[in-house]
């Protein structure tokens, strides 16, 4: 009275689906979601429609691999998209290079206010390469480094064909 556990592979199938997708929460690298997506669709599928074991195992290894080396590329790829190579700055980080205007005229020491283009308004002070630069309300100009709470500023520089 010897039970056939081919009738249970479609419970390993689940269970290993399972498996791929708790080991893929922890590494969120998408490997170990396509092989579970794989073993789901080839394995699992080709079990529900009749066939062998060895043709479910080749049925997973095929989906799994046709989903590693196409799908995943592309979800990296649209992941990844709009960072750049330092990763994403934020905070202060994220303030330096961005356009400012000035919105109160520059005094004899060289420190004013600047509206930033996120909306804040920041105590601003010249960059030394530029002390000479006077600046009047509304020019435009580009954070170079924030100091504690004043950011330093430069004047934008304007292209020749504009």
């Amino acid at each position: 009275m010897l039970v056939d556990l081919t009738q249970y592979l479609w419970i390993v199938w689940i269970v290993f689906v399972l498996i791929c997708v708790i080991i893929e929460l922890l590494t969120l690298e998408f490997t170990f979601l396509m092989i579970g997506a794989g073993s789901l669709l080839g394995g699992l599928g080709v079990n529900l429609l009749g066939g062998e074991w060895y043709l479910q195992v080749g049925a997973a290894a095929v989906v799994s691999g046709l989903l590693l080396f196409t799908i995943r590329p592309l979800l990296l790829k649209t992941l990844r998209r709009g960072g750049d190579e330092r990763g994403s700055r934020t905070n202060v980080d994220a303030l330096a290079g961005m356009r400012a205007r000035v919105t109160a005229p520059f005094d004899v020491h060289g420190q004013g206010y600047a509206k930033l283009a996120n909306g804040e308004t920041w105590t601003a002070r010249l960059d030394p390469a530029h002390e000479t630069t006077t600046l009047a309300e509304g020019d435009r100009v580009i954070v170079v480094r924030v100091d504690g709470a004043t950011v330093e500023v430069a004047p934008e520089e304007r292209n020749a064909s504009a």
